[in-house]
């Protein structure tokens, strides 16, 4: 199911878009403190520039929204359809959720918003950089 050339594939590893091989992001770990929003400047395989503009990941802002109530309803159905919580531990639920998973939603929203302009390319996984600047 999740095999390169996917764009789920992208979205959901933090891989560089273009050739999926490298990690977007400085630490993998969106949970390690001071690295949240730490990315490369450029995929050292395929040379695609992350940050196409200034202010690019703006837009992720707006796609952060989606994501983070697609977490709130999953939160909502689980605690209040599924194990019967009472109203207010339901919103309990949900607000633990979107504190614990924010990072998760930053990093993923960020993933969804590159991946809306850069799509994959056969030939990109192919080239490799490091080996011919050696």
């Amino acid at each position: 199911m999740l095999k390169k050339g996917n764009k789920l594939y992208s979205i959901l590893t933090g891989s560089c878009p273009k050739c999926h091989r490298e990690s977007m992001y400085v630490s993998k770990n969106p949970y390690k403190p001071g690295h949240l929003f730490k990315m490369h400047e450029r995929c050292s395989y395929c040379d695609t520039k992350y940050k196409i503009e200034p202010s690019f990941f703006y837009g992720a802002m707006y796609v952060s929204y989606g994501v983070g109530i697609a977490f709130a309803v999953a939160a909502f159905v689980i605690a209040r359809l599924i194990i019967g919580a009472s109203l207010i531990y339901t919103f309990i639920a949900i607000v633990a959720t979107m504190v614990g998973f924010m990072p998760v939603i930053i990093r993923l929203s960020r993933n969804i918003w590159i991946n809306f302009f850069i799509g994959y390319d056969p030939l990109a996984e192919k080239v490799n950089l490091k080996s011919a600047s050696s």
